[in-house]
């Protein structure tokens, strides 16, 4: 986890430090056994292919909990995550760099918390955008609660 990020500290449009993410087979079967999602599209090779892909595909939800790492990374040990949500807009495959990445798009004050909006996204290899998102952190502040 990073250093800590106070609510004074962030500003609309700041972007976010990248997480890079080389996904394998082998981590994709890990996956499937801590999740329990054993559709053969993300580790038989050849079922993927006889239903018209390129070849196996990395879980969705496991390009959410890249997501997720990318904002707790950022947000540091005094953060709390909020929110968080994503939208599979394209498929990705292992051993492909993959690229998480955020923008703060707003910061307010509500019910006594320091709250900060982020758009995140998941990029492929060749630079498109397959899973973005957004979350919401609450972030410690310098300055008591008004």
């Amino acid at each position: 986890m990073g250093k800590q990020v106070y609510w004074e500290d962030v500003q609309p449009g700041q972007e976010i430090p990248t997480l890079f993410k080389q996904t394998t087979t082998q981590q994709l079967v890990k996956y499937a056994g801590a999740s329990g999602d054993f559709y053969q599209l993300h580790y038989d090779d050849a079922f993927a292919r006889s239903t018209g892909l390129v070849g196996v595909i990395i879980h969705g939800a496991l390009k959410n909990a890249f997501l997720g790492q990318l904002v707790t990374d950022w947000m540091g040990e005094q953060g709390v995550l909020k929110k968080l949500s994503v939208q599979y807009r394209g498929m990705d495959v292992p051993g492909d760099t993959l690229s998480c990445k955020g923008k703060v798009t707003g910061k307010r004050q509500a019910d006594g918390q320091h709250l900060v909006e982020l758009d995140i996204w998941l990029e492929n290899g060749k630079g498109q955008t397959t899973t973005p998102g957004k979350a919401t952190v609450a972030l410690p502040s310098r300055q008591p609660v008004a």
